[in-house]
């Protein structure tokens, strides 16, 4: 896939295109019928497929006193997007500035001028110009003026639409099993792997601590059943703790993972961490956060959250926060 950071990034003349729009903040299943509608619509008639997206968040531009946490970080983001098999990533710096560009000067500017557009894939609620007054009917009108087609996609989900709202509200309750229905894959956390206060390993239970920096939104503080991938790709069963161990009076949030034997019997080796770009991929919550009184009961805890990851992860475990639509 070729990566453009910019228009001024694309080869000209451009190849023509078809081509869809969004923050696909998540690149959830929603998403992802989209991009697979678009890959499919390019090798029908020949053209190349493009996938146009803003970085950073627009909702964050418009309203930073509003903090919003992306499900994905940029990175995470691109490799998703090239995982759909689009032929290129257009990232658009957004800024108040570009943010007034008419929808007109928009189409023209981006569309028409830089990537030669055929066809535009879009769903319904797709928004874009000064003051998000273009919408598909806009597309339209502009597409009979420069020449190109109009593809509108319908709302795509199963008990409701799926959308980036809705997997961010999972995540914020800690229902990453649902989060992961919505998503077509497990969320997931990665960064580099940095000393912690070495509590686990004094208990028994050594984890691998992310750094504060890390990418992918952080799920609801609690204990999860996940996987574990080190740098050259291998992956492990892990416990995941998510919070500011409140036992020991923390006040800092942070992923740890306590990496344990796989359910099928093999063995963990010891190996160096510190340093390593890892990633967690949340299953399923096991429990919240709570503080104990004694560290007995809590090594007694940590005891039972990794027999249930195991119980998790090896399918013996009963379904976990199934998906319900939202009242």
């Amino acid at each position: 896939m070729q990566y453009w950071a910019g228009t001024a990034a694309i080869p000209q003349p451009s190849p023509p295109s078809v081509v869809t729009l969004g923050n696909f903040d998540g690149v959830h299943r929603g998403h992802r019928a989209v991009l697979k509608l678009v890959d499919d619509t390019a090798k029908q008639h020949d053209l190349q497929s493009v996938a146009v997206t803003f970085d950073p968040h627009p909702r964050l531009v418009h309203l930073p006193e509003e903090p919003l946490v992306p499900i994905v970080s940029l990175p995470q983001k691109i490799r998703l997007l090239e995982s759909s098999n689009v032929d290129a990533t257009l990232v658009i710096h957004y800024t108040l500035d570009f943010a007034t560009q008419t929808a007109e000067q928009f189409v023209e500017n981006i569309l028409v001028d830089a990537l030669n557009v055929q066809i535009v894939v879009v769903g319904t609620d797709t928004r874009f110009g000064a003051g998000n007054t273009g919408d598909i009917n806009t597309l339209r009108k502009l597409g009979k003026v420069h020449d190109f087609e109009v593809v509108q996609v319908d709302d795509i989900g199963e008990t409701e639409r799926w959308s980036s709202t809705w997997v961010r509200d999972t995540l914020e309750a800690g229902k990453v099993a649902q989060a992961s229905r919505i998503l077509g894959r497990y969320h997931t956390v990665e960064g580099e792997i940095v000393h912690g206060h070495a509590r686990g390993r004094e208990l028994g239970f050594p984890t691998a601590n992310f750094a504060s920096d890390s990418q992918g939104m952080i799920p609801a503080d609690g204990v999860y059943a996940g996987w574990f991938t080190n740098e050259v790709g291998k992956q492990l069963p892990a416990a995941i703790s998510v919070g500011s161990n409140p036992t020991f009076n923390d006040v800092v949030r942070t992923v740890e993972a306590h990496i344990f034997d796989r359910p099928d019997g093999e063995v963990l080796e010891d190996f160096n961490l510190y340093g390593q770009h890892c990633a967690v991929e949340f299953v399923a919550r096991i429990r919240g956060m709570k503080a104990f009184t004694g560290i007995d009961d809590l090594i007694k805890q940590m005891d039972d959250d990794v027999r249930q990851a195991g119980e998790v992860l090896s399918g013996k475990a009963p379904e976990i926060d199934a998906p319900q639509p939202r009242s």
